[in-house]
């Protein structure tokens, strides 16, 4: 089970999440970058949310084994249409990236990687101020989202007297805030000063974690929770994308964003450990939510250290 579903899962998720996403924007988009990079979050976000009611139904009534099957069902069917429709590089099809204009001959030589590169990247963003700051910020966005909510939020409920069916609904309903509020943060992404929408999302998100402990988990109570930290879900991953191209460059966001997920992941793997210490030793996941809440508020402040230079929106070239 550790071999299968912790590390094999990992592995697979971790290539197939938040960086591709970033990778596949930044390749094939100038303009309308953020957009697209909020897109593709959110629906990664919002499919892993998706799922949860019907696992938890499968669960309850044959086990939690066959509650795999529809997720692999799904990944097979997903593999084999990239496999056959997807191309690595707008040139490969004759295109220049979204924003630009296409000249024969002029497409950007593809970097050669090694196994050398990813180590070498970091080598070099971690003199960058900047990217130590995304990196802390997203370690903070990873604790109060996958680590705390998306692990825990279900046992909490059933603290609270929630079995795991309406519970599971919570979170789907967080999952349909998730896709407004993601889209329209890549959408925000392109305009304004990214380090304002951090702030706010950051900010608003420890609030509703601090808060969460007092909605007396009543059906408004939920909901209210719901809307709030649902349209904040995954909405820092375009802001943060962005940052990451504007510090370290096209070419290179792709392995540098790779490692600030990395922080975002080890973020979760802290959450969802401590919030069940907390469980287990408190019988409560208060201190925990109150925690992450705090996190939430400082990493808040700590992006507006962020250069204003970079936080701003370039103009694509040949955009209109």
């Amino acid at each position: 089970l550790l071999l299968f579903w912790g590390l094999l899962l990992g592995l697979g998720t971790g290539m197939t999440a938040l960086v591709l996403g970033a990778v596949v924007a930044n390749r094939w988009f100038t303009a309308r970058r953020g957009l697209v990079v909020g897109v593709l979050t959110a629906s990664s976000a919002t499919g892993q949310l998706a799922f949860l009611p019907f696992a938890a139904w499968i669960i309850e009534h044959a086990g939690w084994r066959l509650s795999v099957l529809p997720v692999v069902v799904v990944c097979g069917l997903v593999a084999l249409l990239v496999l056959g429709l997807v191309r690595d590089r707008p040139a490969d099809l004759g295109l220049a990236p979204l924003g630009e204009t296409f000249v024969p001959g002029r497409a950007a030589p593809a970097v050669v990687m090694n196994w050398r590169s990813p180590f070498s990247a970091l080598r070099e963003a971690s003199g960058n101020s900047t990217f130590w700051v995304l990196a802390g910020t997203f370690f903070i966005c990873g604790l109060s989202t996958n680590g705390l909510v998306q692990t825990h939020f279900i046992s909490l409920c059933g603290d609270y007297g929630l079995t795991a069916v309406p519970a599971a609904s919570v979170l789907a309903m967080m999952g349909a805030f998730d896709v407004v509020g993601t889209i329209l943060s890549g959408w925000l992404s392109d305009r304004v000063d990214n380090r304002k929408l951090l702030f706010w999302y950051y900010g608003l998100r420890g609030l509703s974690l601090i808060w969460l402990p007092h909605s007396t988990f009543t059906l408004y109570g939920l909901s209210v929770f719901a809307m709030f930290y649902g349209l904040d879900w995954v909405a820092t991953v375009p802001p943060t994308v962005r940052l990451a191209g504007a510090t370290l460059g096209k070419e290179r966001v792709g392995i540098a964003f790779g490692w600030i997920f990395a922080a975002h992941q080890i973020g979760a793997a802290v959450a969802a450990w401590g919030a069940g210490l907390s469980r287990t030793l408190l019988l409560t996941y208060t201190p925990a939510l109150y925690a992450a809440g705090g996190a939430c508020l400082i990493a808040a402040l700590a992006v507006m250290t962020i250069r204003r230079r970079l936080a701003m929106p370039q103009p694509a070239l040949g955009a209109g």
